[in-house]
């Protein structure tokens, strides 16, 4: 079989390809996930999130338990006909109370299978000693960093490129298969050709046209030799299947039927035929297109309709920014197939940019296979352009809402990979949620974005987190003037710290005030989590203050800054690791009210749910972001490094054989993992904070990254590492880092291994760029993307895509070359190192 020119980063055996699913669709369009034996699943498309996607419970398949199925017709030209669903063997568990519960359980499938990825390049190789052909089938939706238009397009690319191994031809036809998921009373399938295409239209008629579900879904081929059953006949005991099957075997052509009808199951079947030359090849490419309106706000309400029903209320209605792009599915098909093989190019480009990379291949795995979170239920965008986000998703629904501030403060792939859709989630964190008179910070956001007034809680981690991004996002686009537009609303936040009963009501660079945060409690007293969040934040406001020309504020910044840092060293740091100084405030009245959520303290003077002397995993998170942001050390760099080596000491375990968990479990048995806290000192409170005795993925990339920003890269490359065993396809997907939910947002910190390895800074208004060694490196801005290749003499620098404003290049502490002006798309640039 010929090779594909695809990257292949991680391949995964017959026995490791159970929970693998990998997500296609765009930003903000919902996705169809891949299974590991060729499957489709997790059908995500209608606005909300279908973990399992049960057909019978799901969309009323009760017969066969599945949305779809993609089978093979081979003929030689001297044997018989085989077919075989283009699928891997089931796999345990088969039984249930009436036989198997797979989809079309009793199809025959290929006996061999292999799934190898680079997300989101996905390839299926499928072969049978009984089948005339070897498959590979090869997937992908286009994801192209700083273009988030064509990395948001609602379809799934599908293309089977069959081997021929013999000496005769072999006449050859893939069949898809697929229900019609939308709303309606009555399901219409329609067969249509135009515009190069051939395909199956399904919609409904004369139902709700406000559900979720409402919409259209097309399946199409550009294939010549095309034959279709729009629907499939109503008749009892799965006769339909046994049809359609005998029909396919009979010639690999399906008998003709009505173009468009509206009588028989859900089902429509779409074939396409080739003739497969001896010791050649043939390709079958089809494009799954969606597209459906309807998508409500965090917690819709529901109203009486005419009919005697509930409905989902109009009012909570917001809408999907796809859908404005295209005017059904089959526009979005009609418009994109062309386009496949440029979008194929410039995702491959991508994809192998950071697979040639002098890299760990944990780093690259981790960092590229988080980035499928962004296509996730997790992510939507809104017709303005707007973009949000769930922490994760339930089976059912998102969880937990409103691009909370202290989940997505440690995320790095959305900025890196595409800026624009980073400022916009800062605009609306300062331009719509912080109070324009006080700085208070509402941490989750209300849709629609009109009833959003700044009225919501504060978070401490989430609002001086989101302060330091600001000035990450300034530093990679450049634009002043973007960030003059933020800037008084940044300066409001940052000093609503200071008001009377706050987070440093004594203005002494500490936080002792009630401090909720992202463990979903409130801490009393000085800890280093919250602490170095608000290091990070008076720092990155000392910047921008000096940015925006405002001189005295940056001092005052720095004051407290450099007061409150000293303070932490000298009475936080144990010597080995920073704890948290436990101190209740006198009187509930000594709280702020706006900083009460009631999330770990009935009574404040007593409160509980603390963390006390325990070694947290995060502690030096804000120092983490500090280092993303090139705002250099917030603590005494050697107290730092032993913290870190701390965590590894007191926090990592090599299997959790022996490990005790009231909570939640992402990790089990024989699997290495980094825990929350520990206690190596004793003192640990009777209630402490809920997580302390869990794994979560987001932390551990967090420290493990921080660990490489140190040096430290072993013990780093281990936590990363143990992660993705973890999520080794056999017992979890390696494209769904669960958290509070699946396709949690802050396991995509996992990008920081990237920055972290190379040491890349970039500030786009000073044209100035860094790296902290030698080697071939992926790099991106979130506006642009490329390549560069150090050695000792020189660096050769490619833009691919974007323009990159660069006046001087710093290598480590050693090297640096200097240039004149903007390096354009398609350009390389020699850039001879001078020793400093």
């Amino acid at each position: 079989m010929r090779p594909s020119t695809w990257p292949i980063l991680t391949s995964y055996d017959q026995d490791r390809l159970a929970r693998i699913a990998m997500p296609l669709g765009g930003i903000g369009t919902g996705t169809v996930s891949l299974g590991g034996r060729g499957q489709l699943l997790d059908w995500e498309i209608q606005n909300r999130p279908n973990k399992g996607s049960k057909a019978a419970e799901n969309f009323g398949l009760r017969d066969y338990g599945a949305a779809s199925l993609f089978v093979l017709y081979a003929k030689p030209a001297d044997g018989e006909p085989v077919l075989r669903a283009l699928e891997g063997v089931l796999e345990p568990p088969y039984e249930g109370s009436h036989g198997s519960v797979a989809g079309f359980h009793g199809v025959p499938r290929f006996r061999n299978c292999q799934f190898h990825a680079a997300y989101p390049l996905a390839q299926v190789s499928l072969d049978d000693p009984a089948v005339p052909l070897a498959v590979r089938l090869e997937a992908f939706n286009p994801l192209i960093p700083g273009d988030a238009e064509r990395s948001g397009i609602p379809l799934a690319c599908l293309r089977y490129v069959l081997s021929n191994p013999g000496d005769l031809p072999v006449a050859a036809t893939v069949c898809g298969t697929l229900a019609n998921l939308a709303a309606g009373k009555t399901k219409r399938n329609r067969f249509r050709a135009a515009d190069g295409l051939r395909g199956l239209v399904f919609d409904g008629l004369d139902g709700d046209e406000s559900a979720r579900e409402w919409g259209t879904l097309v399946l199409a081929t550009d294939a010549a030799d095309v034959s279709a059953k729009p629907l499939w006949p109503q008749e009892s005991w799965r006769r339909p299947l046994l049809h359609f099957w005998d029909d396919l075997a009979a010639d690999g052509k399906l008998d003709a039927a009505p173009a468009e009808t509206t009588e028989g199951t859900a089902f429509g079947s779409l074939a396409a035929s080739a003739t497969v030359p001896p010791g050649g090849t043939a390709t079958i490419t089809f494009c799954l297109a969606w597209h459906f309106p309807n998508r409500y706000n965090w917690s819709p309400g529901t109203v009486d309709c005419a009919c005697g029903t509930k409905q989902l209320n109009p009012a909570d209605r917001i809408g999907n920014y796809y859908t404005g792009q295209y005017a059904d599915a089959w526009d979005v098909a009609a418009r994109e197939f062309p386009r496949l093989p440029e979008l194929e190019r410039r995702t491959v480009a991508f994809v192998q940019a950071v697979c040639d990379s002098d890299l760990p291949a944990e780093i690259k795995e981790s960092a590229l296979y988080n980035a499928s979170t962004l296509r996730s239920e997790t992510c939507f965008r809104t017709p303005d352009g707007m973009f949000y986000g769930w922490e994760g998703c339930c089976d059912g629904g998102g969880c937990c809402s409103g691009s909370c501030t202290h989940v997505w403060n440690y995320e790095t792939t959305t900025p890196y990979l595409f800026g624009d859709l980073a400022r916009r989630m800062r605009e609306i964190e300062f331009l719509h949620c912080t109070q324009p008179e006080t700085g208070q910070m509402s941490f989750r956001v209300a849709l629609p974005l009109d009833r959003e007034k700044g009225q919501g809680a504060a978070a401490a981690d989430g609002q001086m987190g989101c302060i330091m991004k600001v000035y990450r996002e300034w530093r990679l686009c450049g634009d002043t003037a973007w960030l003059r537009k933020l800037w008084p609303r940044v300066r409001k936040a940052l000093e609503f710290a200071w008001i009377p009963g706050g987070w440093d009501a004594d203005r002494d660079g500490v936080m002792e005030g009630c401090q909720h945060n992202t463990m979903d409690v409130e801490y009393y007293g000085p800890n280093p989590q919250m602490g170095t969040w608000y290091l990070g934040a008076l720092r990155a406001a000392e910047e921008m203050a000096k940015i925006v020309g405002e001189t005295d504020f940056a001092a005052t910044c720095r004051d407290l800054f450099e007061r409150g840092g000293a303070w932490l060293d000298e009475h936080l740091f144990n010597g080995e690791y920073y704890e948290h100084e436990i101190r209740p405030p006198a009187r509930p009245e000594d709280v702020a009210p706006s900083l009460k959520l009631h999330m770990g303290a009935k009574d404040v003077t007593k409160p509980d749910l603390q963390l006390g002397p325990g070694c947290l995993v995060d502690q030096l998170v804000g120092q983490y972001l500090a280092h993303v942001c090139g705002l250099g050390y917030l603590l005494k760099p050697e107290h730092v490094a032993r913290t870190l080596d701390s965590i590894m000491t007191y926090n990592f375990r090599d299997s959790l054989y022996d490990h005790f968990n009231n909570m939640r479990s992402y990790a089990l048995n024989d699997e290495a993992a980094l825990l929350m806290a520990s206690y190596p000192r004793g003192g640990r409170p009777e209630s402490p904070f809920p997580y302390f005795n869990e794994v979560m993925t987001g932390f551990e990339y967090c420290a493990g990254t921080h660990l490489l920003y140190e040096g430290m890269e072993e013990p780093g490359l281990a936590v990363i590492r143990a992660i993705r065993n973890r999520y080794d396809g056999k017992r979890r997907s390696p494209f769904n880092e669960a958290e509070c939910g699946h396709h949690y947002a802050r396991a995509m910190a996992a990008w920081t291994g990237i920055l972290a390895w190379t040491g890349f800074q970039y500030e786009a208004a000073t044209g100035s760029l860094a790296f902290a060694r030698e080697g071939f490196f992926f790099w991106s801005t979130g506006d642009a993307w490329g390549t560069i290749d150090i050695t000792p003499e020189q660096a050769t620098l490619q833009v691919v895509e974007g323009e990159l404003a660069l006046r001087r290049l710093r290598v480590a502490d050693w090297g640096y070359a200097e240039t004149d002006g903007p390096v354009p798309a398609g350009t390389t640039r020699q850039l001879p190192l001078r020793r400093s």
